[in-house]
């Protein structure tokens, strides 16, 4: 997977700021793919002194198996500050990206998309580097939602400072709902469309939950 220089990579919270604003505008809201038969997750995990694993896993959407992996040791060169987290783990994922011999059709980042202070969350960030089709679907909530319906495939919106950036989405019955949002070149409805497909049994999805289990494994290492 090609990844695009766009920017390099900052040291301070204004630089990393900045980055974000100027590479916003290149996210795209339309469209997706016509035919997803690949999906990537992408999780990290963290071991001591910052040291982390960047994993992906890439699942064939036939019957949700693992055809592709990729594992990368690291370390996060960027503090922990809210909103600027993908400049603690962004480099190391791209490096996992680029080590796939299967090209995914699809990025689904465990955190967010559009749901970011700035609109340029993580999975803007990876699908605008990469050019990739990207959601981003979170464990918990950023901006204000009400609980959907109970019944899977009910959701309600996500505002954030009088904006819709997203939805909360019931994958399972009586369970917790997750939260979808854009990343790059997908709409909410097909981004909700492929979480529902990739939770036929538990509330998170294939992608990430595969991806979770390799890092897991990984992070004892």
């Amino acid at each position: 997977m090609h990844v695009r220089e766009l920017h390099s990579w900052p040291s301070t919270e204004a630089e990393g700021v900045a980055i974000q604003q100027r590479l916003r505008p290149l996210v795209r809201f339309d469209g997706a793919p016509a035919q997803v038969r690949t999906a990537a997750g992408l999780d990290v995990a963290y071991r001591e002194d910052d040291e982390l694993v960047a994993v992906v896993t890439v699942v064939d959407m036939a019957g949700l198996d693992v055809v592709d992996r990729a594992i990368v040791y690291g370390k996060a060169e960027f503090p922990y500050i809210p909103g600027l987290f993908a400049f603690r783990e962004a480099p190391s994922l791209l490096r996992a990206l680029t080590e796939l011999t299967v090209t995914p059709d699809v990025l689904i980042c465990d955190g967010h998309g559009l749901a970011h202070p700035r609109r340029f969350g993580l999975a803007c960030h990876l699908g605008v580097l990469t050019d990739t089709p990207s959601i981003g679907v979170g464990k918990t909530a950023i901006g204000h939602y009400e609980q959907p319906a109970d019944q899977r495939g009910a959701w309600t919106p996500v505002e954030l400072d009088g904006d819709t950036v997203g939805r909360a989405l019931r994958t399972r019955p009586h369970v917790k709902p997750v939260f979808v949002s854009i990343g790059h070149r997908f709409t909410l409805d097909a981004a909700c469309e492929l979480v529902l497909r990739l939770t036929p049994k538990y509330r998170l999805p294939e992608t990430t939950r595969t991806a979770d289990h390799l890092g897991r494994t990984a992070q004892g290492r």
